[in-house]
């Protein structure tokens, strides 16, 4: 399993129009799974899965507003296994921190998965 955690972004995604306009800190982790067999003997990049390469596609995904966390994790899940056919499974999860909630909330989150 290959993991990136904790990317943060500063992004404008949410249902509320302060949410749009005055942004918000976000964070992405993602974890993979393909078959690293090649990769592992050989240590050659091109027989990996370049996670620099899926940061770019989270960083282009996370740069595209959307109301609901469901649906940018979801987004950013169909476009990285679009691009990445090799990926056998995957688990992303977008926390939002503090929401806009009558109380104090450190973060809300929504993981999605893929098998």
């Amino acid at each position: 399993m290959v993991r990136l955690n904790n990317m943060e972004f500063f992004a404008r995604h949410g249902c509320l129009e302060s949410e749009w306009r005055d942004g918000n800190w976000f964070r992405v982790d993602f974890a993979y799974d393909y078959d690293m067999r090649k990769a592992i003997r050989t240590d050659d990049l091109e027989k990996a899965i370049d996670y620099a390469a899926i940061y770019e596609v989270i960083r282009t995904e996370m740069d595209k507003p959307a109301n609901l966390l469901e649906h940018l994790a979801s987004r950013i899940l169909d476009a990285i296994t679009d691009r990445f056919p090799a990926i056998e499974c995957a688990e992303l999860t977008v926390t939002k921190f503090n929401p806009p909630l009558p109380g104090r909330v450190e973060s809300t989150s929504v993981t999605v998965t893929y098998e």
